[in-house]
């Protein structure tokens, strides 16, 4: 039956051709939309992760509680302790200290005098740990634009956009004018080596990094940094066993301003609210594929009914039943279907390949926002891109083909042969 079937619809391009072209269009539309989606949110958890919050992230709970405009004055201090209480009670993450401050870096001519000026936002960090976690969850290797990586103390990293506004060149010194934690103005002397380039504009616009040994002492935090965060060795989030730490470290824990606290990544509002509406988006996405074709292959079954009305009759005259008829032509359907979804997985697979290589610029709008995101947006292709676009492909055949063809059990027998006169 399936092989009869199958010969008309080969046979018979009017029956298949449109149907499947429809089915192709929608199914590669969805998974180039998904792919887009989860390439976008992807590119959201990896730059949050990096700049913002880890995977696990400590702080005290007076600063959790202020969140991002909380102060050093509310830093994490018996900083040696607390990380080796941490690499004890979980050794399966990487856990590491980063110390955030702001402040102007001032560039002197020859004369010691200033030559330029520009705010800056600081990233204390691991820096001269090769191979390190914060290396790899930065990605310093192919961020660097010029110059090279910090090897020594004093030495320090700065955006190549702000290099290049300040007219700095690697192998300059530079000082910092910055407050401590105590709220006394302070000043270190750095030598550039390097700029780098994330190629998030909210990070490039005016970024330095030093190391964290460096940056403790010029801001009075010996022993103390403003977090600790953790990462999974493989730098991919799994967000249940990050809950599970981040209980298992706050049960019990004192709750005073000072006294530490984990959270997740999900924990952070506007991160969760952002990977809450891409799951919607998702979701809706296909719901609304599903009824936008169901509709095209609903009103391209009812022409077909009109097309195929002498065939179908003829199989009733000669005692075929009506629900036989109908479940040849949902046979036809998932067929049609089920071509169609995999003929648009391919072609949509291929090109959300080409969008996850290539990607899309966004940077002009980008200008002045303080999202942790790419500049560039590109796709990715998960295993997930291979399923999801038999959903929509079959589920809209089944249901177009579903509704048109109940006009097969409108036709009476007994009136057959006043039809076939006419």
């Amino acid at each position: 039956m399936i092989r009869f079937l199958l010969k008309g619809l080969l046979r018979d391009r009017s029956r298949s051709l449109f149907p499947v072209l429809t089915v192709v269009a929608g199914v590669t539309l969805t998974v180039v939309l998904y792919s887009w989606v989860r390439g976008t949110e992807s590119d959201v958890i990896r730059a949050s992760a990096a700049f913002a919050t880890g995977h696990l992230r400590v702080t005290t709970t007076g600063a959790a509680r202020e969140g991002e405009v909380g102060a050093d004055e509310l830093a994490l201090t018996g900083l040696g302790g607390l990380l080796d209480e941490l690499r004890r009670r979980f050794p399966g993450v990487e856990w590491t200290p980063r110390i955030r401050f702001a402040g102007l870096l001032d560039l002197p001519d020859e004369r010691g005098e200033t030559r330029a000026q520009a705010p800056v936002a600081g990233l204390a960090i691991d820096l001269r740990a090769p191979g390190g976690p914060e290396q790899r969850a930065l990605n310093l290797g192919r961020a660097l634009r010029s110059g090279r990586l910090p090897a020594a103390p004093g030495e320090v990293l700065v955006s190549d956009e702000l290099a290049q506004r300040l007219r700095l060149a690697p192998g300059e010194r530079a000082t910092l004018i910055a407050t401590t934690r105590f709220g006394s103005l302070t000043t270190a002397n750095f030598t550039v080596v390097g700029t780098i380039r994330f190629g998030i504009s909210a990070v490039d616009r005016g970024a330095i990094l030093a190391d964290v040994a460096d940056v403790q002492p010029a801001l009075d935090m010996d022993d103390a940094a403003s977090e600790v965060l953790g990462f999974f060795p493989d730098q991919v989030f799994r967000a249940a066993p990050a809950r599970a730490i981040a209980d298992a470290f706050n049960a019990g824990a004192p709750v005073g301003d000072l006294d530490p606290v984990m959270a997740d990544l999900r924990a952070d509002p506007g991160l969760a609210a952002i990977l809450d509406f891409a799951a919607t988006v998702t979701t809706a996405l296909i719901a609304i594929f599903v009824v936008v074709m169901s509709i095209v292959l609903w009103n391209a079954g009812l022409m077909a009914s009109l097309r195929r009305y002498g065939e179908i009759g003829v199989r009733l005259a000669i005692g075929e039943h009506h629900g036989r008829i109908y479940r040849s032509l949902i046979a036809e359907a998932l067929m049609i279907g089920l071509v169609g979804s995999l003929l648009g997985t391919a072609l949509g697979v291929a090109i959300s390949a080409y969008l996850e290589v290539h990607g899309v610029s966004i940077a002009r709008f980008l200008k002045n926002a303080s999202l942790l995101i790419s500049d560039v947006l590109r796709a990715e292709v998960t295993p997930g891109s291979y399923l999801i676009g038999l959903v929509p492909g079959l589920l809209a055949t089944l249901a177009g083909t579903s509704i048109s063809g109940l006009g097969i059990f409108r036709r009476q027998t007994s009136q057959l042969a006043k039809e076939f006169e006419g």
